[in-house]
């Protein structure tokens, strides 16, 4: 009977190992993936590269993360999340924090923040992403994907500011959520922060104070 428990024991900690082994190889990937393309663009790197440069074989990239457009996918999740790992909009505290919030001016500003801070880590990732969706059906089907899903949680926060008063009166849902999404777009924050110059502290200024000017009601 001892002898099959430590067989067991022996069995589980195998399958740990080599699910952390997993996990590590996988985040080996993610690392030189993100690193390539941003250097290079998405169209020149190859999963060949990628493997080579992880030191893995090319069938391991495609077994832990998958084929180019996942793989580019998986990293933009990350960078939504500032994870490892994709976490749900639900999920995330500055989400948490602005349905929380009962002043539609500090929901804002938490939400400035927010995309702040993201796009220190997506932007570039979003536009090679755009980039490529121009030429490849793959990265195109991505590209559709993410963009919808952007504008969804957008309504979601004008439907969570007109809950508490905070929309004009002449703007429909719609017409706020297209507001807020174009201009947290990874296109303005690159022209601000890039092409610009602006710190990044001045851009979320700006893009609190732009919001609270479009879409909040005169006090």
């Amino acid at each position: 009977m001892g002898a099959v428990t430590e067989q067991v024991k022996t069995r589980r900690y195998d399958n740990t190992n080599r699910s952390e082994k997993s996990d590590e190889t996988r985040r080996a990937i993610l690392d030189v993936a993100r690193a390539r393309m941003l250097e290079r663009g998405y169209r020149a790197t190859t999963i060949a590269d990628i493997a080579r440069s992880a030191g893995v074989h090319v069938d391991t990239v495609y077994t832990l993360v998958g084929r180019k457009p996942v793989l580019l996918r998986e990293l933009i999740e990350q960078a939504i999340s500032g994870s490892d790992k994709a976490i749900p909009a639900e999920q995330r505290d500055y989400v948490s924090a602005i349905r929380s919030e009962p002043d539609p001016r500090r929901k804002l500003a938490i939400y400035a923040r927010a995309t702040r801070e993201i796009h220190a880590r997506l932007a570039p990732l979003l536009l090679a992403l755009r980039d490529a969706s121009t030429t490849e059906p793959d990265a195109r089907a991505v590209w559709d994907e993410i963009s919808e899903r952007r504008a969804m949680n957008m309504r979601h926060l004008a439907e969570d500011l007109e809950s508490v008063g905070g929309i004009r009166a002449e703007l429909s849902i719609a017409e706020a959520a297209d507001t807020i999404w174009v201009t947290n777009s990874a296109e303005v924050y690159v022209l601000l922060t890039t092409e610009r110059g602006w710190p990044p502290h001045r851009y979320e200024r700006w893009l609190a104070d732009t919001w609270s000017r479009l879409l909040l009601p005169d006090n």
